[in-house]
């Protein structure tokens, strides 16, 4: 999977125009029922995050197609949902996926709205819920909505981590503003830790309290 990641990289490096087009396919991929579980876009995200960051590749152009991919990607998986109804989640290879199809209903059921929002960020149920929210008949406005707007939020969080690591070498080297950046970088990492332990704590019963 590394030598899978390098060579995207590498071409990328080598073929900037394409940039743009590979992380629309990347986060399209993601954010599929079923495919996005195979699909390694967080480490790729990592490395064009890194490339952008040393100023390699333009963030607008990669954020565009980034955004589109996983609006589109979403939207599709809505679409497949809400076009063949429960009896999908049955059917392979959705089948094999029990745990996670399981895992996705029950986030949706307990936060409907939110866990459209909120989802993309968790990655075991990431390319599901947009699925289960077609299937359980989520409101068409309401999921674009959600989709939208975390799309929005998702794509520049994945790619953060590895722009900052880039200034934070550029800083070093000789800027003398490794101090801002690795507060930033913080701030990043400890937002999305904070939003992830948040949710899981709403997910637990409180003590004493029966199911």
């Amino acid at each position: 999977m590394d030598a899978y990641i390098d060579r995207i990289g590498q071409f990328i490096q080598a073929n900037q125009d394409w940039a743009g087009p590979i992380t629309f396919l990347l986060t399209l991929g993601e954010s599929l029922i079923i495919l996005g579980l195979f699909i390694p876009a967080t480490a790729l995200m990592l490395l064009t995050g890194g490339l952008i960051g040393a100023g390699t590749l333009s963030p607008w152009n990669v954020l565009a197609w980034g955004i589109a991919g996983a609006i589109v990607g979403d939207a599709l998986s809505y679409g497949l949902g809400r076009l063949l109804g429960p009896g999908l989640l049955r059917r392979w290879p959705f089948s094999t996926q029990r745990t996670a199809v399981a895992r996705a209903r029950l986030f949706f059921y307990r936060y409907g709205f939110a866990s459209v929002l909120i989802g993309r960020f968790l990655g075991p149920i990431r390319s599901t819920i947009p699925t289960v929210a077609g299937v359980m008949g989520m409101n068409q406005v309401r999921f674009q909505t959600a989709n939208v707007l975390s799309a929005l939020a998702w794509l520049p969080l994945m790619l953060a981590p590895g722009f900052i690591t880039a200034r934070s070498v550029d800083a070093m080297q000789g800027s003398g503003q490794i101090g801002l950046v690795a507060g930033t970088a913080a701030s990043v990492l400890i937002g999305a830790w904070l939003l992830i332990a948040m949710m899981r704590k709403r997910r637990q019963p409180e003590p004493g309290r029966r199911r």
